[in-house]
């Protein structure tokens, strides 16, 4: 890190009653903040990205533009590092490669460090490690199809043990941004649409991370998916009460449940004011409201976007000062804003060295967590005496399917032939192909393996941009996964996401027309910044299918329909688009959200009833393009109503799911009719799989608020459980509800209970209701904040 002219040197290291201690190299961190000079503190206060590139495609917003620092690796270290970014995640990199080149940069930050303090290293993990050669499991929003936090807990797990393995610390994982507007580009990065479905669903994960020993990220907060009009970075229209009630849940659970040490601001402004300059939301909420100990990092040149982009500082130094004070304690990606200008602000006076002093403090203890700060750490990465690592080893594939075939949507299964379209004729091992039987697989994304994979998908994030090096796992595209199975296939590549000839529309149509069955494969290509149809960057005007596909779509069906073919419609996409022109005229339709590098086998699986769909949406799948807001969770007025003539309404709901086999809800009962607003009720029922073949379905339990002292949602989630049943078998769900579960915020903005009626209707989605319990609330109005009772817990009982 570079200095001013009135640099001082060194101060001795100071006597005190650890000099036990620091002789064998174990200082504590209050003997480090107070020996540290300016220069080394706000070397831990920052990263530094190696191998970025200042001129190709880039991977982080403004990148280009951000990164770029001259100086030589020895002048950025000779203070010490406070964080190694993106060592495998930058380029495509043989894992023992990198494991050396860490080992190397360890070594010499150690040894230009006084205190030999080694830098914390982090990755992105979102989908799995984004690196190269390793498990590309499905996106998040493919979880929130699961409704299955233990299979969530398990991939987090098996992702955090590899890392480990690789000398990484953190994780920037996962995203806890609630879906508002499904135009936005980084749907596919969230959960879903629903606070505790995400809320639930991170927890799992960032338990996984933490169990295995890495630091978990908890992004963005808070308000980035609302980004007004469902542009990257713009800014965010929420009042207080929205924040609260959608936008901050999954964070609470995640912190208080999860047990994440670490948490990432939000790039966009709410009313105003920058995520990265909050110090009510970052300080007041986070830390003193919530009692977050851990460290808060800035997303990707998001301290310097408060000159850049916000416009709210004047140049590098106040952006500095400004998020300092908010409560950033780690500039990320690289240094810039925390180096050179931040010390000469401090030297000058305009801002407390007890700032910095505070974020050091915070960077040192996680460290200190991380066996960093231990006089027995080595600088090489467990791997690199194995001598070798498998990072798409058998049983992460083994997950990943597992994952992606819970993931996928049954969203319509028609009558074809006098029985349902799916799954295909015969049994599960049958060979469509064969006996007469002829299969099509058509569409832009039959052919393509990135149909698969999300835009933090290490091949899609990295990979696409090296288009010399192959992708480093294998992923089985749609049509050569059926080609493998079932022999003799007809398809067609169809052209592309956005770009589909007349020629290659009539190629299409013809299969359709000659074959018994066609599978027509549409949807997304995740790529960033304007490379792709979904992802960061890649929002969209409206939902129609991208570019020419719904008039692709369109007449294929209409040759399949006039031909009597089977014709079923797989949409793999990052977002849900309005398929209100099709639902009728397919003999199927599944939604797959970029499920990952066994996503078609997965896929195959659920179409021949290999595996029994049991799905269900994260997201609302709309009718029409122009379908605004898209999301379940709205009040009255926000759904249709006599006083305007558009209809939001979703084709499908938000936990809609099909299944080849059939369920039946019974034996409904509750505790009682009244609760005080301090009390629980019991909720429950028996689930029976009445039908002929082993199935899930997933109970859902929400809540409806008839009179509140607010405006309410007309329903919420607040309690889910996925039942597995043989065929003929029954089980008993019991949910217990904690009055804190009616709990918003009310006129005084603050979190409440209130007595009074509300419902809770047992369903098996937001718009299909089994059964509705009422129970009044009596007693006093209650405040609650961050010790209520956040979760619902459920009981499943076989029978």
């Amino acid at each position: 890190m570079t200095s001013g002219a009135a640099e001082k040197q060194a101060p001795p290291i100071h006597a005190s009653s650890e000099d036990a201690g620091r002789a064998a190299g174990r200082p504590s961190v209050e003997d480090l903040v107070r020996d540290m000079t300016l220069e080394e503190k706000l070397a831990q206060l920052a990263g530094v990205w190696v191998n970025a590139s200042t001129d190709g495609d880039s991977v982080a917003p403004l990148q280009n533009e951000m990164v770029g620092d001259a100086r030589s690796w020895e002048d950025v270290i000779s203070s010490g590092l406070g964080q190694i970014t993106r060592m495998y995640g930058t380029v495509p990199l043989e894992p023992l490669e990198g494991a050396r080149r860490l080992a190397a940069a360890q070594e010499q930050i150690m040894a230009a460090s006084r205190f030999r303090i080694p830098a914390q290293v982090h990755e992105e993990c979102l989908a799995g490690l984004a690196a190269w050669k390793a498990t590309a499991f499905p996106v998040p929003l493919a979880w929130g199809a699961t409704f299955n936090p233990v299979l969530v807990h398990r991939m987090a797990g098996l992702i955090g043990t590899q890392m480990r393995a690789l000398g990484v610390h953190q994780g920037l994982a996962p995203v806890l941004d609630v879906v508002r507007d499904l135009r936005w580009g980084r749907v596919e990065e969230t959960i879903g649409e629903d606070p505790y479905l995400v809320g639930t669903l991170a927890s799992a994960y960032v338990s996984g991370l933490e169990q295995s020993g890495i630091v978990a990220t908890l992004k963005h907060f808070v308000g980035y998916s609302a980004s007004r009009a469902g542009r990257n970075h713009a800014p965010v229209s929420m009042g207080p009460r929205e924040l609260a009630d959608v936008m901050l849940p999954p964070f609470e659970l995640a912190i208080k449940h999860g047990g994440a040490r670490s948490v990432m601001h939000a790039y966009t402004d709410t009313d105003g004011v920058p995520a990265a300059a909050n110090r009510a939301l970052l300080t007041a909420l986070l830390r003193d409201e919530w009692g977050f100990a851990g460290t808060v990092v800035a997303d990707y040149f998001g301290v310097a976007f408060l000159n850049v982009t916000h416009g709210v500082a004047a140049d590098s130094g106040e952006a500095a000062a400004l998020a300092l004070a908010a409560g950033v304690d780690v500039e990320l990606p690289t240094v810039n804003c925390y180096g050179t200008p931040l010390l000469e602000r401090v030297r000058s006076g305009a801002v407390p060295e007890s700032l910095v002093d505070t974020a050091l403090r915070r960077v040192l203890r996680q460290k200190e967590e991380a066996g960093l700060l231990a006089p027995d750490f080595s600088p090489a990465p467990p791997v690199l005496a194995a001598g070798s690592i498998d990072l798409d080893p058998a049983p992460n594939r083994a997950l990943a399917r597992e994952i992606a075939a819970q993931s996928l949507v049954l969203l319509t299964n028609r009558t074809h032939d006098g029985g349902p379209c799916l799954p295909l004729p015969g049994p599960a091992t049958a060979r469509p192909g064969s006996a007469g039987h002829t299969l099509g697989v058509v569409g832009p994304l039959a052919q393509d393996p990135f149909a698969m994979l999300g835009c933090y998908s290490f091949d899609a994030h990295v990979g696409a941009s090296h288009p010399d090096v192959p992708m480093g796992i294998r992923v089985p595209t749609v049509a050569g996964a059926a080609t493998e199975r079932f022999g003799s296939v007809s398809t067609a590549a169809t052209g592309t996401c956005e770009v589909i000839t007349e020629e290659q529309i009539l190629e299409a149509c013809g299969i359709a027309a000659s074959v018994d069955t066609c599978v027509v494969v549409v949807g997304d290509n995740a790529g960033l910044f304007g490379r792709g149809t979904s992802g960061e960057g890649n929002d969209a005007a409206d939902l129609r299918l991208p570019g020419d596909q719904h008039a692709m779509l369109d007449r294929v069906l209409s040759a399949a329909g006039a031909a009597g073919t089977r014709a079923v419609v797989v949409v793999l996409s990052g977002r849900p688009y309005a398929l209100g022109d099709f639902a009728e005229r397919a003999g199927a339709i599944v939604q797959g959200f970029f499920p990952g590098e066994e996503g078609a086998e997965a896929l195959w699986d659920v179409l021949t009833g290999a595996v029994n769909p049991s799905g269900k949406l994260p997201v609302s799948v709309p009718r029409t393009s122009g379908g605004q807001p898209g999301t379940y969770l709205h009040s009255r007025l926000a759904g249709r109503t006599e006083v305007s003539a558009l209809d939001p309404s979703p084709l499908f709901g938000f936990g809609h799911g099909l299944s080849y086999t059939t369920f039946e809800f019974s034996d409904h009962a509750s505790g009682s009719p009244t609760l005080s607003t301090s009390g629980t009720v019991t909720v429950g029922c028996t689930v029976t799989n009445t039908g002929a073949i082993d199935g899930a379905e997933v109970v859902q339990l929400y809540l409806e608020d008839p009179v509140g002292e607010v405006v309410r949602p007309l329903r919420e989630l607040i309690g889910y459980a996925r039942v597995e049943l043989a065929a003929g078998a029954s089980a008993r769900v019991e949910f217990t509800v904690h009055a804190d579960r009616t709990s918003f915020t009310g006129v005084d903005l603050k979190r409440v209970v209130t007595p009074g009626l509300v419902k809770l209707h047992v369903a098996t989605s937001s718009t299909a209701d089994v059964h509705t319990h009422e129970v009044t609330l009596h007693g006093e109005r209650r405040v609650v904040g961050f010790e209520r009772e956040m979760l619902t817990p459920v009981a499943v009982t076989p029978q």
